[in-house]
Parts: structure tokens; sequence; C-alpha cells
């Protein structure tokens, strides 16, 4: 399993001093999360992606994980999300295949259609055609980093004749794609068909919520051919803040609460701690609460805790990085590998894509291979209909 933080790079001011940092510092900020992330020993640094005001996370987070790439070691960098609608599937195929040559294969990414409607008409598109925008760049994001001198045309972009896009993924392995939704059963669908990931974003609806929506990609995971339900790769969100004790904790992250463009006017923090996945407490409660997503998901592979959000000064941040890699992580960690399914996948990675097509190739099991098999190959199973969509998968 992979514990992380991911951020989305907002500014906003203090609410208990009144100061707002500077875009320079919250990018530099960014990379000292990352940095520190690493050297407590979590798996997992993804960063979103915006093009307004008030985030400073990067319009290219490929930019951002090339820098980390080099002041990091272990960290897979990832994306939360990339704008698969809004950004043109062949600079996201160049960009990250760069980025992960540069970071050694400790690159994946997260496609999603993002939550500031207006970014779709400062690129030239349609807010109404979200997902069949999400639909057809992904087909073609697929076809870029598993071909080459591709002849293509669609309905959103200009077409491709004999194009390779370069470089190629490292090793021909292309990054693995979780596909990152909150409310749209079709994305679901979208991962399950594919036999990708499938990231929910679990922060502000409650669990019932996050549980129909991991079910469905589940039985469609199955229905298409990709292993069991219980097989799918699934991610989880979620939001935490800690102290030494319940009440402190309260105390400290109200007024950020109040006031969070996000949060605030929505509901008293005690709602939403008790409603949602928000968790506000010491970090025995935060693993405590953590380790319940489990009773309404299944085992699953991606843990991501958002920590920087609604104008926390960035010591603190720095603090809750630490409390998530010495106390929180090692419990989770030994906690939830106790009583896993059997057969149950791992989290993939580039390691395990490479192994798993290697013991493919040689018909020879692996423990790695046993796990991923079904996932590094990339191809899906005969075309259905969509019973989300109504279009026939192929179409897509």
């Amino acid at each position: 399993m992979q514990f992380g933080i991911f951020t989305v790079g907002d500014v906003t001011t203090n609410p208990t001093t009144g100061r707002t940092v500077s875009e320079h510092e919250r990018i530099a900020n960014t990379v000292e999360m990352a940095k520190l992330a690493d050297e407590v020993g979590l798996d997992v640094f993804a960063t979103g992606q915006h093009h307004n005001p008030p985030f400073v996370a990067p319009a290219n987070p490929a930019v951002l994980m090339a820098n980390l790439a080099v002041v990091t070691k272990n960290i897979i960098l990832s994306t939360s999300t990339t704008l698969i609608t809004t950004t043109d599937p062949v600079r996201i195929a160049e960009d990250y295949a760069y980025a992960q040559h540069l970071a050694g294969g400790r690159v994946d990414l997260m496609l999603g259609r993002g939550n500031t409607g207006p970014v779709y008409p400062w690129f030239g598109k349609d807010i109404r055609d979200g997902i069949p925008l999400a639909i057809e760049n992904y087909a073609l994001l697929r076809r870029l980093w598993n071909e080459e001198n591709v002849t293509w045309e669609g309905k959103f972009r200009t077409p491709l004749q004999g194009f390779t896009s370069t470089p190629r993924p490292l090793d021909d392995i292309a990054p693995f794609v979780w596909h990152g939704s909150i409310r749209s059963p079709e994305i679901a669908e979208q991962a399950a068909y594919y036999g990708d990931g499938f990231f929910h974003n679990h922060i502000f609806w409650p669990p019932q919520h996050a549980a129909q929506m991991v079910q469905f990609y589940r039985e469609r995971f199955e229905h298409y051919g990709h292993g069991r339900a219980q097989d799918a790769i699934v991610g989880l969100g979620g939001q935490v803040f800690m102290a030494e004790s319940k009440a402190k904790a309260m105390e400290t992250f109200r007024p950020y609460f109040d006031h969070a463009p996000v949060y605030g006017g929505a509901g008293s923090l005690e709602d939403y701690t008790r409603q949602t996945p928000l968790t506000v407490g010491t970090p025995d409660e935060v693993v405590e609460a953590t380790l319940g997503f489990r009773d309404y998901v299944g085992d699953y592979q991606r843990q991501l805790f958002l920590i920087d959000h609604a104008g926390l000064p960035h010591a603190e941040v720095m603090h809750q990085i630490e409390l998530l890699g010495t106390k929180v992580v090692p419990q989770l960690r030994a906690e939830m590998d106790v009583p896993r399914a059997a057969g149950v996948p791992d989290a993939p990675t580039h390691a395990s894509l490479l192994a798993a097509r290697a013991a493919q190739a040689t018909d020879t099991p692996s423990a790695d291979a046993g796990q991923m098999g079904r996932v590094e190959a990339g191809v899906p199973r005969a075309p259905q209909t969509d019973d989300v969509t109504g279009t026939r998968a192929e179409d897509r």
C-alpha cells in the first residue's frame, strides 16, 4: 500500500495572521514539502494542475516533477490531477514521458476533468463536452504512449498523420494512470474499461458515496475481464489535521476550516468531521479513522492526504508531514497489511510493471507478475457497450 500527500497549491490568506504568502514562497514551500515527505518515508507526492488564482499548482505539473526528481530519492511523483479535458494529449504524452525519464520511472499520473468551469473556454473547449473530451483524449494518449507512427482523427483536435511522440516512455512502460473523480461514474467506467486505477478524492462527500463509486468501479473492472473485483486498483484522498489532543487540533484548525474557500460557511467543523472523512484529532485518531475507510471500500492501494490547504502556515504543514511519516503511516502499514485479503495486488510501480512484462514474455510466474500482469498488458478486452455513456467502448 502506498501512502502520501497531495497539494492543490492554493494561495490562501492565513485567517489568524492576515498574511498571504507570495506565489514564489508558496512554490518554494511546495518543493520543501516534497523533500520532507521523501525523507520521512512517504511513498507519493502529488500536485494538482491549475490555470487560475488563487492556485499556483503548476499549469504543467511535469515541470514541478522534473525539479522534484532532482531533489528527492525514492518518492513517487504523481498528479492530482492532470486535466485530460483541456490539456492536449500530445503534450501530456511528451511532457510526462520526459519527466518519467528524469525521475528514473518514479512518475505516474492521475487524470481528471478539474473543478474550475472557466478553464474550458480558456483553452477553446466547452464544459458540456467534459466527459467526451476525457474519453477521446485518453484514448489518444494511450495510443501515443503504446504506438509509434500514430495516425488518428477525432472530434476535438486536429488529426495526426504518422506522428511519434518523443521521448518514448522509459523502458517502453508508460506511466501508470489513475482516473480521478468525486462524482462521475463515467470516469469510474473509463478506469475499469482499461484496467487502470480509480482514485476517489475522498474529502467532501459522506462514506456512502465513496463506497458506491468504488463498488461500481470494481464491478465494471471485473466485467471487462481484468480480474476479480477485489483486484481493482483503488486510491482514496482525505484531509487530516493533527495535534497532541483532539481539543487542541479542533481549536487550531477551526479558523482555517471556517475561512477555507471550499469549506467556509458550508457547515461547522463538527458537522464535517462527523459526516465526511475529514479527520481532526491526534495521530492515533487519524490512524483509526483511516483504517475505517477499508470497511466500506475494501482493500485498496493508495491513500493520499491533503495537509496544506486553507492558509495553514508552512511550519505547521511541515509538522503535519512529520507526524504522518513518523506516527501515522508506520501504524497504517502494519495494520493494513495484516488482514489483507489473499491475492489483492500491490500498488503499481514502474519496477513492478517492468517485472510483470518480463515475466509475461517468458511465461514465468513471479510475485509482481502475479499481481500486476493484467494491468501492465494495457490492452482492453473485447469491446462492450458502455452501460454509462451509451457508446461502444471501441469508439472511445
